[in-house]
């Protein structure tokens, strides 16, 4: 076992030559069962199961997440004696005048969940209407873009980017968790302090979940959180396919998807990486793990956000958790894997209603009821 950010983390290790011998042991596993099942042998589903299991849990296969065990641990009961904020704290760095709908999704998804607060930090011209979506969101309209501050000389810029870090500031030690990254977009002066606001926060040991833009501007700037053991990334494919040949030099190949995910990750210095796929991924640079609970095959824009939203919750509380059977595990990896297995339960149930007219809103209203089915509130 290995002390690691406060907690225990196993150390799985790789050899080529073993992972070459267990990977075909594999193999043929699949075709036994194929043709066990074509001759009508006497083999049981459930026992080719657990010969497979027996061999992936011998190789660097990514072993399939107990989610739903891992949701029961982490979720608080709802308990009268707490007050507001005890259920968790959440900010969204993002928002400008393009991009409204992603820091909404994220916001409103983390008090669906069960945050107490939620806090969007956006620029002026976003703010009116993200308010307008929901009242329940504080919304801080205090980011600037290039465009607000042409023809401004270099000490006025840097007097207003001071302004926004302190305003900022006043609120950095109340949040659990950020959510970096949900309508960001890529205005240089925006990134530029988007940047600082990272810089503070992992100075505050505040957990960041990067997403969308945000995983742009780490993406060329690897620094930002390069060692910072609280920092998630939750890439989609073509982020992540970035994010691989910046790092490792290399092109993404499903063949060697857990391993080439497990040496990002220890690359880039031990953060939690998030690959949304098929199955989604998760790895801090020592283990990986996967959640592969079917979701829906409706790929309405958003549920990233969705995502981004609920890894920070499910983050914050796994951080709280003082229960034996999970303190020992990373919290980070915890918090991706109930992220990703409540996701992908609401957006089943959401299409189960909706079909093919679901949207992502429709998926947020079941946030609640997929983790009740789960994790009753009591």
């Amino acid at each position: 076992m290995l002390i690691k950010y406060g907690l225990n983390s196993g150390i799985t290790s790789f050899g080529s030559a073993k992972d070459y011998i267990l990977a075909s042991s594999a193999a043929v596993l699949r075709r036994q069962q194929f043709l066990i099942r074509s001759l009508g042998g006497g083999y049981t589903d459930q026992t080719i199961q657990r010969r497979m299991q027996k061999v992936n849990s011998m190789s660097g296969t990514a072993l399939e997440a107990d989610s739903e065990s891992i949701l029961r641990a982490i979720t608080p009961i709802l308990d009268p004696n707490r007050h507001k904020g005890q259920a968790g704290k959440i900010a969204v760095i993002g928002g400008c005048r393009e991009y409204t709908g992603a820091p909404y999704f994220a916001a409103i998804s983390a008090l669906k969940i069960g945050a107490d607060l939620s806090h969007v930090f956006c620029t002026k011209d976003a703010a009116p209407v993200i308010k307008g979506y929901s009242p329940e969101l504080i919304v801080h309209p205090i980011l600037e873009e290039s465009y607000s501050i042409s023809g401004l000389g270099d000490e006025e810029r840097w007097r207003i980017s001071s302004k926004i870090l302190a305003e900022v500031d006043k609120w950095m030690e109340r949040f659990d968790c950020l959510v970096v990254g949900p309508g960001l977009g890529r205005d240089p002066y925006l990134l530029e302090c988007v940047s600082e606001i990272m810089k503070h926060a992992r100075q505050s040991n505040v957990p960041i979940v990067i997403d969308g833009d945000g995983l742009f501007l780490v993406t060329n700037s690897l620094d930002l959180v390069s060692g910072y053991p609280l920092a998630v990334l939750t890439p989609n494919v073509n982020e992540y396919k970035r994010l691989v040949q910046k790092v490792l030099s290399c092109e993404v190949n499903d063949r060697d998807a857990p391993e080439l995910l497990q040496s990002l990750a220890k690359r880039i210095g031990g953060v939690t990486i998030l690959q949304k796929g098929k199955s989604d991924l998760i790895s801090d640079g020592d283990t990986v793990k996967s959640v592969s609970i079917y979701g829906s095959p409706r790929r309405c824009g958003g549920q990233g956000d969705i995502l981004s939203g609920s890894v920070a919750v499910f983050l914050s509380w796994a951080r709280a958790t003082e229960k034996s059977t999970i303190s020992a595990m990373n919290p980070t990896v915890l918090g991706c894997i109930a992220a990703s297995a409540l996701l992908r339960k609401a957006a089943s149930l959401a299409f189960e209603n909706k079909k093919r007219s679901t949207l992502t809103s429709d998926i947020i209203e079941c946030l609640g009821r997929s983790l009740e089915d789960i994790s009753p509130a009591s």
